[in-house]
């Protein structure tokens, strides 16, 4: 068993306010901790991904703020204290200052992560 703290969690993406925390919690699932700031749209970051949207799905809850994810099939709000499931297909959007954390399957998420990284850079 395991138990990991935020600043435990190694950074993965940091810029703009974003910041991005995820480690292998056990097993094949990534634990992330996000910060998105009022405004950001990850849309650019996925770009070139299946539809344009993040194809792994996350089970998590948010702490703070308010965000609206993107789907195919429209868009749907979350705010703080709501845990969530996004499925496959998503791409989230900033309405406050968000953060949240996320539990999702390692090697997927390990692979968007690498995208994301490589179209901020």
């Amino acid at each position: 068993m395991r138990a990991v703290t935020r600043t435990d969690v190694p950074v993965e993406i940091e810029g703009d306010g974003v910041e991005l925390r995820m480690q292998n919690i056990g097993g094949d699932t990534d634990v992330a901790f996000v910060r998105l700031p009022k405004g950001v749209n990850m849309a650019p970051a996925l770009k070139g991904e299946p539809d344009g949207l993040c194809q792994v799905p996350h089970w998590g809850y948010m702490f703070k703020g308010r965000l609206l994810m993107h789907t195919k099939e429209g868009d749907t709000s979350y705010e703080a204290g709501e845990a969530f499931y996004w499925a496959p297909g998503h791409v989230p959007e900033a309405l406050e200052d968000c953060e949240y954390v996320d539990f999702s399957p390692r090697k997927e998420f390990e692979e968007v992560i690498g995208h994301i990284k490589a179209n901020l850079g």
